[in-house]
């Protein structure tokens, strides 16, 4: 008999939306199965990223254009490179 493994938790993304200074940085809340695991931010240009876990862990972190997709008309998500990012650092639930 063939064994499957659980599918991956499901990680999920959404902009943090508040008063944002013309220049400032861009922040990102990122969930697993709805609980709030990790904040993600880039500056306005998305030359520095960072991620903070909760917890309080900060890490550099890929790229803007390499974690994120979508945006505008379509919905934002996590990249397949974000995802496993996250997934290598997250404790298993």
């Amino acid at each position: 008999m063939k064994r499957t493994s659980a599918p991956p938790p499901r990680l999920t993304v959404k902009q943090v939306s508040h008063d944002r200074e013309p220049f400032g940085d861009y922040h990102y809340e990122i969930f697993r199965e709805g609980t709030l695991v990790a904040r993600y931010a880039h500056d306005y240009r998305g030359d520095g990223t960072w991620i903070v876990f909760v917890g309080g862990r900060k890490e550099a972190s890929p790229g803007v254009r390499e974690f994120l997709e979508g945006g505008g008309p379509q919905p934002l998500r996590l990249s397949d490179k974000a995802v496993r990012f996250l997934t290598a650092r997250l404790p298993l639930v």
